[in-house]
């Protein structure tokens, strides 16, 4: 596998987890809270902020009733209009500016998740050290093939897809130029339970495609994360809020500052535990080794 940067951050299986904090639509339409958002992840170590950009229009019609309704009884959003929905979440445009310069004055890297190639091209404008593709558009291969051009990593969810489909969405990137690719391990229920979330396919995926693979984390707490890296992952992804209390769309599957720092602290933790292959006694052990039990003559 080829070794892939971002924003000077080295991410593989020779460096800690890369950890990204999903800000996602957990700002409540504030800049202010948004940028406090920014500083609290940080401040808890996360190697990334991650933005996500598109409109309401990017990604749906303003119509009502039927499929553009969410029906489903189990979901956070039950009952919700999706053109609403959406309008609620976005980021705002002019917001990325502000939001990307203070990242970099507070030390730490912001990218975002494009919905649609204006949304690459406004990103390119603010240099974008990565591109994030989200499971809902790892079909658009439109959209794909622009980032792609753009030669930077790409981070792509693998979330509601088929093995087929994840294979020609892979395919559609290298062939328009990706050459440092990174799929995570996804679960697109929000929030997903952890009999759902499968992780031993990490190793595999890992292995399919001679890539490296993390994963995009909706269960609740930090668990699922902590066993992903024992299992191969090199990045973690995980939605980000300052009080689950103050709500947000997201807010219901997000960490808090003290659990994202939690999350730093462990998955750095499982990664140093991973070692070598070994046997026999460690140098570490030696001291210890005179107290085993001995037959005195």
């Amino acid at each position: 596998m080829i070794n892939i940067e971002i924003d000077k951050n080295l991410i593989g299986a020779q460096s800690k987890p890369y950890l990204i904090a999903e800000l996602s639509g957990n700002h409540n339409q504030s800049l202010e809270k948004a940028m406090a958002i920014i500083k609290a992840a940080a401040d808890a170590g996360a190697d990334a902020i991650k933005l996500q950009t598109y409109t309401p229009d990017s990604l749906t019609i303003d119509h009502r009733g039927g499929l553009f309704d969410i029906t489903d009884k189990n979901s956070l959003w039950y009952g919700r209009n999706l053109y609403e929905l959406y309008g609620e979440a976005m980021t705002p445009y002019e917001w990325h500016k502000p939001l990307f310069d203070y990242a970099k004055e507070m030390g730490i890297t912001c990218f975002s998740t494009p919905f649609d190639e204006q949304a690459v091209d406004m990103l390119e404008e603010l240099g974008a050290p990565a591109y994030k593709i989200a499971s809902f558009e790892n079909n658009f291969h439109t959209l794909l093939k622009k980032v792609a051009a753009k030669g930077k990593p790409v981070i792509m969810s693998t979330g509601i897809s088929e093995p087929g489909d994840i294979i020609d969405s892979v395919q559609v990137l290298k062939n328009a130029g990706c050459q440092e690719l990174i799929l995570l391990k996804c679960t697109s229920t929000y929030p997903a339970s952890p009999e759902n979330t499968n992780l031993l396919t990490i190793p595999h995926m890992k292995k399919l495609f001679n890539c490296e693979v993390g994963l995009s984390d909706h269960t609740m707490g930090v668990g699922t994360s902590i066993a992903a890296v024992a299992l191969g992952a090199s990045v973690i992804e995980k939605h980000f809020c300052l009080s689950r209390a103050e709500g947000g769309v997201d807010s219901a599957f997000s960490l808090e500052p003290h659990e994202f720092k939690l999350l730093v602290e462990e998955t750095k933790r499982a990664w140093e535990s991973l070692g070598t292959i070994q046997y026999g006694i460690l140098e570490a052990e030696k001291k210890s080794q005179h107290y085993k039990r001995s037959i005195y003559i």
